[in-house]
């Protein structure tokens, strides 16, 4: 049995350490600084520690003689464990979608012992291995098209939107540069720009440049595609009204009193839909043509508990990159990429079938 930490024992974290603990191959520490957080978990099964990991000291006597540490907390945070990770000599598995905190992953790895496997959830994370995947079937690759969203299956607010994961990430999502590949150069393009609309299923959406989706692809892809980019999916007129917000009322300078006013305004939901939509294009055997992977992913019950789509398929995306990582099918020692990940191997692991097509 390998000994795992879940570092944050928010929505994510909780259901990471519920998927894991209930295989009974690993012996799982939820860890948080605060014990509430952790006053519904199941302790038969999972060990709770209260840990702040801005102390160094006790937060490396909790990872020492672990397999791995999976940081599911906010961006801010998450480099302190990669350090940790670093120090004790554990595997590192993190969902970040900041790009600043993924260089330093990369840094840390660079002569490291161990794996230090980033991004490892939805997107970044899964569309990765998804587009990877596409984008190897062509004699010559054209276009990449990934695109992501995590809506409210009832939209009811102005914003059609409601809070299914990080407020944190969301706004950091909309803040910061993008990184894309345009005519073959890669570039950075700005957040809630590049708006579009199509239809899936017969209901209409938007997509719009958002931070930290694609993961490493530009790096991995520079140089063998036309044009490479990713778009979060919302229902129509979300990213107008989020402009206003942000750049019109200057919230994106007060991004503490921003997520205060989300996190008050804005209900949670477990009824919620994520949609997985890449299209990639290119010449293969002498023809233009196009692949494509499409699904929605619902709300369920796992382990006779109701998760929300995006804490499913988030929580199955770390699970299964660390399965593969336990049976030796990743490498151990140094930074691993998502799209490592081969596609059909991940779909056949038993938290990666999550994610296969009906």
């Amino acid at each position: 049995m390998k000994r795992v930490v879940i570092a944050g024992a928010g929505k994510i974290g909780v259901t990471i350490a519920d998927l894991l603990s209930a295989t009974g191959d690993y012996d799982v520490t939820l860890a948080d600084r605060t014990s509430s957080a952790m006053a519904g978990v199941d302790a038969a099964r999972v060990r709770c520690e209260e840990v702040d990991v801005r102390d160094s000291a006790r937060l490396d006597a909790l990872l020492q003689g672990s397999f791995a540490v999976v940081s599911a907390l906010p961006f801010d945070l998450t480099g302190e464990i990669a350090s940790a990770a670093k120090r004790t000599e554990v595997h590192y598995l993190d969902l970040t979608e900041d790009v600043a905190t993924t260089r330093r992953a990369k840094q840390l790895a660079a002569d490291a012992r161990t794996a230090f496997i980033p991004q490892c959830g939805l997107a970044p994370g899964f569309i990765s291995i998804a587009a990877f995947d596409l984008a190897g079937r062509f004699d010559i690759l054209h276009d990449v098209r990934m695109r992501v969203g995590a809506l409210p299956k009832y939209a009811s607010n102005a914003l059609s939107y409601n809070l299914t994961w990080s407020t944190e990430g969301l706004i950091n999502e909309y803040c910061e540069p993008c990184e894309a590949i345009v005519d073959g150069k890669r570039r950075e393009t700005a957040p809630l720009e590049g708006l579009e609309e199509f239809l899936l299923d017969g209901v209409r959406y938007e997509a719009f440049n958002t931070s930290g989706g694609l993961g490493t692809l530009c790096e991995t892809l520079q140089g063998k595609v036309r044009n490479l980019n990713y778009r979060s999916i919302r229902y129509p007129g979300h990213a107008a009204l989020m402009k206003a917000l942000l750049h019109d009322l200057r919230l994106r300078e007060r991004r503490d009193l921003f997520k205060d006013i989300m996190e008050y305004a804005i209900p949670a939901t477990m009824q919620d839909v994520v949609i997985v939509f890449v299209t990639a294009t290119g010449v293969r055997g002498g023809r233009f043509i196009q692949e494509t992977y499409a699904n929605k992913i619902y709300s369920r019950e796992i382990n006779g508990v109701m998760r929300s789509a995006i804490q499913a398929t988030t929580a199955a995306g770390v699970c299964g990159v660390l399965d593969l990582l336990a049976e030796g099918k990743l490498p151990d020692r140094g930074f691993v990429r998502q799209e490592d990940v081969s596609l059909p191997v991940f779909l056949a692991n038993r938290f990666g079938r999550l994610y296969a097509q009906d």
